[in-house]
């Protein structure tokens, strides 16, 4: 099973599309989670995640915005998607009948 941040990393890539890289993988996940995503922990991660097959990486071609440094593109693999797929799963079964609302109004 992935964990939470890998979840995230998975979801985002798949949200940005075919042009999933590490920076609008980041951007995606600040928006989400409203927390800064450190850009150490996320390539950590992706390498970690590539090795459990759960994606593949490969270089892109230089950009001028980047100061002609390519860019590493990510997509999920199937395998990945099972993966997300079964932590989601998981996170909505132990959550089922849930009331955050009652748990914060006791104080």
């Amino acid at each position: 099973m992935v964990g939470e941040f890998e979840y995230l990393i998975l979801t985002a890539a798949v949200q940005v599309g075919e042009e999933a890289y590490g920076a609008a993988i980041r951007a995606k996940i600040e928006e989400a989670t409203g927390a800064a995503c450190s850009i150490g922990a996320l390539y950590t991660t992706l390498d970690r995640l590539e090795e459990k097959g759960l994606i593949k990486t490969h270089m892109g071609n230089p950009t001028p915005e980047r100061g002609g440094r390519a860019k590493r593109m990510v997509r999920i693999t199937a395998a990945g998607a099972r993966a997300a797929e079964d932590f989601y799963s998981a996170v909505m079964k132990v959550t089922k009948g849930v009331s955050w609302q009652t748990i914060r109004s006791r104080g």
